[in-house]
């Protein structure tokens, strides 16, 4: 497995322990299917996470996998766990989730005992704090921290991606065409035609 970079740190701003652990479980997953990191599209990761502070592990996943937002290769179902599911159309899915006994281990961190949960922030908290709980995120072993299973039945895909846009009537601005409505005979913007998604 590689190495985590430096530079995830600074590109999630601070440094704390969700980040390598999100990274973990990326690089496990992407071992379990036999991938690279991904470039371009059509490997999915779907994030079991819910809100803070799960979401940090979705950054060290998609550090982990080349799996983004951006690239619409990323999405997050909101279950508040820890775990997520990646899928490639060809070789399969594979599920990742940190077990329970490895997660509440992480409580007998300074990190978390005396400094999150009083509300500190991450880049507030001493870094030799912050880098011990780290250190055991890397280091615990992959059996103790981690299950594993593929998905045999797994399947997902999205709509497929258009270029074509118009312009919002009432706004002015520019619209993708699947995000259009239209009201009145108006082709409108989200926002401005009163519909929800």
């Amino acid at each position: 497995m590689e190495s985590f970079p430096e530079w995830g740190f600074e590109f999630h701003g601070h440094r704390c322990p969700f980040l390598p652990l999100g990274f973990r479980m990326g690089q496990i997953a992407m071992r379990e299917l036999g991938l690279e990191r991904v470039k371009d599209h059509g490997v999915f990761a779907l994030s079991e996470m819910g809100l803070h502070p799960q979401n940090c592990m979705n950054d060290g996943i998609m550090i982990a996998t080349g799996c983004t937002y951006g690239k619409l290769c990323m999405e997050r179902l909101n279950y508040g766990k820890a775990a997520f599911i990646l899928y490639d159309p060809d070789k399969g899915a594979v599920r990742v989730a940190a077990k329970a006994a490895f997660f509440n281990q992480l409580n007998r961190f300074a990190f978390f005992r005396d400094y999150r949960s009083k509300g500190i922030e991450p880049s507030e908290i001493p870094q030799e704090v912050a880098q011990e709980a780290i250190d055991f995120v890397f280091n615990v072993p992959e059996e103790e921290a981690f299950k594993i299973e593929r998905l045999p039945d797994f399947k997902f895909s999205y709509p497929p991606s258009s270029f074509k846009r118009e312009v919002c009537e009432n706004c002015g601005e520019m619209v993708f065409e699947k995000y259009l409505r239209f009201k009145d005979g108006r082709a409108l913007c989200i926002p401005c035609s009163g519909y929800g998604k």
